[in-house]
């Protein structure tokens, strides 16, 4: 049967008085037809229920993989840079302890005054008040104020200030006040020093106990 008669049939084919039942005996162009329909669905529905599936399994595979390869190379770089960091870490670790050492405990703040009180001395000046204020606590450290009143000249004032400065504990100078004595042609060193001590996590955790 030539294309031709096959395409004038389905030209005069009624289409409303198809029957499925008889399909048989329809052109066959129009069996191909309908046989490619039903391939092309049941192609699409495979894909719908089967293949996508397993697609979007593997968009998400390939997503874990892309981000795994990404935390590889960043700890492939932390670790190749792991001795550069030790040996940062022991730098800081001896400045941390370098820094501590001139923490003065609770227990050494009467020494460290009497070091203070024995400098005033060594530049012949009067003492007037040395005295330790309360305590008062902060997240890492505890700061120790006192009060220091001396009188003198004023180059021996000067030194004095620059050896207390000097000494191995760390000591800060706060709110200079400078005035003529009532005697002779000395002035009075009135300020606020402090010194630090470190808190160690047991005082931390006995404090946050209830």
């Amino acid at each position: 049967m030539s294309l031709r008669g096959e395409w004038r049939r389905l030209r005069e084919l009624d289409w409303r008085e198809l029957d499925i039942k008889e399909s048989g005996s329809w052109p066959w162009s129009l069996q191909l037809i309908c046989c490619g329909l039903v391939f092309g669905l049941t192609l699409a529905a495979m894909h719908w229920y089967l293949a996508r599936p397993q697609i979007e399994a593997l968009s998400e595979a390939r997503a874990e993989e892309r981000t795994l390869l990404r935390d590889y190379r960043l700890k492939a770089a932390q670790a190749s840079r792991l001795p550069t960091m030790l040996e940062e870490m022991a730098v800081l670790e001896a400045r941390m302890e370098a820094l501590m050492a001139m923490l003065p405990t609770g227990a050494e703040i009467p020494s460290l005054l009497d070091s203070i009180s024995e400098i005033a001395l060594d530049h012949r000046l009067s003492i007037d008040v040395i005295r330790l204020r309360s305590p008062e606590t902060r997240d890492f450290y505890i700061e120790r104020p006192f009060d220091i009143q001396v009188e003198g000249d004023y180059h021996r004032l000067a030194a004095f200030l620059a050896d207390i400065a000097a000494l191995p504990r760390i000591v800060t100078q706060h709110d200079f006040s400078l005035d003529p004595a009532e005697e002779d042609d000395t002035l009075t060193l009135s300020m606020l020093a402090r010194t630090y001590s470190y808190r160690t996590p047991d005082q931390t955790q006995g404090e946050g106990a209830p």
